[in-house]
């Protein structure tokens, strides 16, 4: 495999993978908005699919951490090799979560991807960096996304306690087009962002370029891709995190979908970490959720998305570590 071969295999395979994210995620942001019926589906992707691409846009700082921050860049021939046995890790493992309407994480399964693959090959893992900028922001985001969702869903309970109620749920109805919107330019601040710092981690790989800045053509190529993905759809994780989990009315999905996408911004712009959207604004969902009767939300669908949760960092990186043998014994 020549050198320019691998780097075209990895935009290629880079590009698939934000596309699959695309639409594995686009429940992310519009789930709410059309079990309310706040939006019609179509009108929704559209809107997502657009603040999508405008969030990619909005930033780099999330794909220089996943390009440097996560593996060292590995050398040699083989070089290239842990980058698309990385992707093909996170794209398998997308693929599977979809089919079973699971909303598991597109960003775990590429740094699961990235720590298999670099294991397979006896690449560096900077596991302070893995630490730092995956595994605490996944497990203390979502929480944060959950306690903010549950507090932001008593005050609106209380500000709004002896308004008439469809006069209210209009109003909100109308509130959650900007949220939604708010929510898909989160997405598109975070997710296709991984994707861009593969495809430099390749040309770093490669002698392509010396440092780790991202060039305007991988911006507008990722974020064209997510955001064709995520007008295309992905209906089964949309009826989980819209219905399946809690039974959403209108405060409830601007609640979920305010608190969730205020997370995003803030770690994106801040803390330049990798979160997970999917984690965000499902465990949002679960906030508001529990400021109804207990049993309102459905605690077993909640587990069986905690536990895709949990398996996906490992099942991503053994996929990645397998196709990485086999490719070796091809190559």
């Amino acid at each position: 495999m020549t050198v320019e071969f691998a780097v075209v295999a990895v935009v290629v395979i880079a590009v698939a993978f934000d596309y699959t994210n695309g639409f594995h995620d686009a429940a992310n942001a519009i789930a709410s908005a059309v079990s309310t019926r706040a939006l019609p589906l179509r009108r929704a992707l559209a809107m997502a699919a657009v603040m999508n691409l405008l969030g990619a846009l909005a930033g780099t700082g999330v794909a220089v951490t996943v390009a440097s921050g996560v593996i060292a860049a590995p050398t040699g021939d083989g070089g290239l090799l842990v980058v698309i046995s990385a992707l093909v890790g996170a794209t398998t493992w997308n693929l599977i979560t979809w089919y079973f309407g699971l909303p598991s994480s597109s960003s775990h399964a590429l740094i699961g991807g990235l720590v298999g693959a670099a294991l397979a090959s006896a690449t560096d893992v900077r596991w302070t960096g893995v630490l730092e900028k995956v595994v605490v922001p996944m497990v203390v985001s979502p929480v944060i996304g959950f306690v903010l969702g549950h507090l932001l869903m008593r005050l609106v309970q209380r500000l709004f306690r002896d308004a008439d109620p469809h006069v209210a749920g209009r109003g909100f109805r109308r509130a959650q087009v900007v949220s939604s919107a708010s929510l898909a330019f989160g997405h598109g601040l975070q997710d296709a962002q991984k994707s861009m710092g593969v495809i430099v981690l390749a040309l770093v790989v490669s002698g392509h370029q010396q440092d780790f800045h991202v060039p305007l053509w991988v911006i507008l190529l990722c974020a064209t891709a997510l955001a064709a993905g995520t007008y295309s759809g992905g209906l089964r994780i949309m009826r989980t995190v819209g219905r399946r989990i809690f039974h959403l009315t209108p405060p409830h999905g601007f609640s979920a979908e305010l608190a969730a996408s205020s997370v995003l911004y803030l770690t994106a712009f801040a803390f330049h970490a990798p979160i997970s959207t999917t984690h965000v604004i499902t465990s949002a969902v679960m906030g508001v959720g529990s400021t109804q009767r207990r049993s309102a939300v459905r605690w077993a669908v909640a587990g069986d998305i905690a536990v895709g949760w949990v398996l996906t960092l490992p099942a991503a990186a053994a996929v990645a570590a397998l196709v990485h043998g086999a490719a070796r014994l091809v190559f």
